[in-house]
């Protein structure tokens, strides 16, 4: 009889030991546009993906990249989805916590979008440009871009923030703005509304970390198993995102409330070209992140591009064959 009670209690409690075993790792993400680049843990969700690698994911969205940033280092996420920019600047300024894991666009594709009379980047002197947020990428593309034309922010043009892509769009079809930088499928949404390109971003090839998956160093010691796992789900994803269109469209369609196939198809062509098939993060894209913050913060200067990365998952999966056996599957 002795020995009867601890079997008892062992019985009762291993289905409670098997559930906390097996139970999903709690994650918050964070993303900062809704576009396509910013897409794949919503192809994750919907795919199973964070099911079949036992993560219970919560995707959050907050417009701007140093928001986002702020709410990252404040620890109300894990992880990030976003541009890089926000992520440099707190860095440069001593958050040296933040790292970037994965890339998924090392390039800028923003266009900008006109109608009327407006068909070059020199008409828009003197004119409004709907951005999501000032300090984010729509406004820092703008600024690059304008000056390869000769024109400069506050003097030659002006901006309004709107707070994301589709309502940057819609200040542009309601005529509060003359101009507006927009992503994919954003851009494609305003061609079939009548507008037109002023300049095309993606034939500029502009280097910055565009879109970027951004954690903290003291989260990867503390849950290293659980970082790796959704990089493993977002690889997957990227796969999807390049080999299956219908399915794709299905998704964007879904959160983007795009349905149009013509409009996902112009989407598509252009920005799959700027995706990151293994999810690197390019140093140079970085590089060019620091060059524009050591115009007004020196402190940059002394900041490389390579420490700010942490390669560690990307490695891993190419060591073990992940990626090669994932893009071997048809």
């Amino acid at each position: 009889m002795r020995n009867i009670f601890p079997t008892i209690y062992f019985l009762l409690l291993a289905p409670v030991l098997t559930h906390a075993a097996s139970a999903p790792d709690k994650l918050v993400g964070i993303h900062s546009a809704r576009v396509m680049s910013q897409s794949l843990p919503w192809m994750a969700e919907e795919a199973g993906l964070f099911k079949k690698h036992n993560i219970d994911f919560n995707l959050v969205f907050i417009s701007s990249s140093s928001i986002v940033t702020a709410a990252l280092l404040g620890g109300d996420a894990e992880m990030t989805l976003t541009g890089g920019i926000g992520n440099v600047i707190a860095y440069v300024r001593g958050s040296t916590d933040v790292v970037f894991v994965g890339g998924v666009k090392n390039v800028m594709t923003q266009s900008l979008v006109a109608g009327g009379a407006l068909k070059r980047p020199e008409d828009l002197k003197g004119k409004r440009i709907a951005v999501s947020r000032i300090g984010g990428n729509t406004h820092y593309f703008t600024i690059q871009a304008l000056r390869r034309h000769g024109l400069e922010p506050n003097r030659d043009f002006s901006f309004m923030q709107s707070g994301g892509d589709p309502e940057a769009l819609a200040a542009l079809m309601t005529g509060n703005v003359e101009a507006a930088a927009l992503t994919p499928p954003s851009d494609a949404k305003a061609l079939a509304n009548g507008f037109k390109y002023v300049l095309y971003g993606p034939d500029l090839k502009i280097p910055y970390a565009a879109t970027a998956f951004v954690t903290r160093r003291s989260v990867i010691a503390k849950r290293p198993q659980m970082v790796g796992n959704f990089m493993r789900a977002m690889a997957e994803a990227a796969k999807i995102m390049h080999s299956d269109r219908e399915f794709v469209y299905k998704v964007l369609g879904k959160y983007l409330r795009v349905t149009e196939k013509s409009i996902l198809d112009a989407a598509y062509n252009a920005e799959i070209k700027a995706l990151e098939p293994r999810l690197a993060i390019k140093t140079e894209a970085l590089q060019a992140t620091l060059e524009e913050i050591a115009v007004t913060d020196p402190r940059a200067k002394k900041v490389t591009a390579q420490e700010l990365i942490d390669s560690r998952y990307l490695d891993e999966m190419e060591k073990s064959g992940f990626f090669d056996q994932l893009w071997a599957k048809k």
